[in-house]
């Protein structure tokens, strides 16, 4: 491959393998930086689980799967809301993350990496076991910060299993966990959206992962509100009260509702006509033409209804959307709901206070601001390049 310029000086091109542990909210973050890479003229490989290996391959990179192929499990009955369970979520986070996944990618990464003849890995924040493979090979190791607003990731949660695990390989203690940090660190997103009590190290390289987004133009038409519990926390129940409160906004708000694969959105019954229910529309498609969005605080989704300068309304269920919700409720740009209590009529009074109290678009326009001013992930990628 032909070299390529930064700074005064040509590089290489080089091969950069992109890992991620979990599912899609773990991989969509790498995509923007894994193009830019592949834009530059490096050579891109991306490796996930077996069940995201198609999704790997539509966005147009080289796959390679990081575990075995596992049976679809039999229908079950459609999930119902639970009480958030903090502890629950960490205990997950240790076992799951820290424990067996990174035990799982320390050596799948380790032997891939190598096989691959890698010259660099980029890494998905909690993809704790491909970190490990990379100091094992002595090649450089990226991390992209996918949990923006701090406190679920702590090291108290995960030092204990990763500290076994290193000793497993020979390598050398570290319980203040400064090894996952040592090469770049991505954090695409504005400093002001982390929590001020779990700082990012100094080092981290705050910038955007989606073009700049112009502030909209006020025009005559209805407010729209854009709705969507994400890929995996779509719980009926739930949907249908969010509906219900939607329909009677006193704002006559035009809705889109996304539902997911699981549900038919027939089956959710009449609604008025400005309202319209589908499957799955992509964000990116929707939040352009949004005055508001409705969700369960997932990551993805904030950074993307933040980077539009648009406020919410957060019903957190899990994960680190607590956090996230927490946070943003700190920032003046989003109103939070408890999911198990509340009703129709909570959620169009929210619905009718966001859309006519500009305090909180302000707000949110502000961090959209700070969106706007970062580097892009071309930027990004040149420290990369210099590891």
């Amino acid at each position: 491959m032909p070299p390529f310029r930064t700074g005064y000086r040509y590089l290489p091109a080089v091969r950069i393998l992109f890992t991620f542990i979990g599912g899609s909210g773990h991989f969509q973050p790498l995509i923007p930086f894994a193009r830019a890479a592949q834009a530059r003229g490096h050579t891109v490989a991306v490796a996930g689980g077996a069940a995201r290996q198609a999704e790997i391959k539509a966005a147009g990179f080289a796959a390679f799967a990081t575990s075995e192929p596992r049976p679809r499990p039999a229908a079950s009955a459609e999930p119902t809301l639970e009480p958030v369970d903090p502890q629950a979520e960490e205990r997950q986070l240790r076992k799951g993350f820290a424990g067996t996944g990174a035990r799982r990618h320390a050596t799948r990464i380790r032997d891939l990496a190598q096989s691959w003849h890698a010259d660099l890995i980029v890494r998905d924040e909690v993809d704790f076991g491909s970190a490990i493979a990379a100091e094992l090979l002595g090649i450089p190791c990226a991390s992209v910060v996918i949990l923006p607003t701090g406190g679920f990731l702590r090291p108290e949660i995960i030092a204990e299993p990763l500290e076994e695990l290193r000793a497993e390989y020979g390598l050398a203690p570290d319980p203040q966990l400064s090894w996952l940090y040592q090469g770049p660190l991505l954090a695409p997103f504005p400093p002001t959206l982390r929590d001020p009590a779990f700082p990012l190290p100094p080092t981290a390289f705050h910038c955007r992962s989606i073009d700049a987004v112009e502030n909209g133009t006020p025009t005559d038409r209805p407010p729209a509100v854009y709705f969507s519990l994400g890929t995996v926390y779509g719980v009926r129940e739930l949907i249908e009260r969010v509906l219900a409160g939607l329909a009677t906004t006193t704002t006559k708000a035009h809705v889109v509702a996304t539902v997911g694969e699981r549900f038919d959105p027939a089956s959710f019954g009449p609604h008025p006509d400005r309202m319209r229910i589908e499957r799955f529309i992509p964000q990116q498609e929707l939040l352009p033409a949004s005055d508001l969005v409705i969700s369960h605080a997932g990551s993805g989704t904030l950074l993307g209804t933040l980077a539009h300068g648009l406020p919410s309304l957060l019903l957190p269920m899990g994960a680190d959307q607590t956090h996230n919700a927490k946070r943003c409720e700190q920032l003046g740009v989003a109103r939070v709901l408890d999911p198990l209590t509340a009703t129709p009529d909570a959620v169009s009074a929210a619905v009718d206070t966001l859309l006519n109290d500009r305090s909180h678009r302000a707000a949110a326009d502000r961090i959209r601001q700070e969106f706007n001013a970062l580097a892009g992930p071309e930027a990004a990628v040149r420290t990369f390049e210099q590891a």
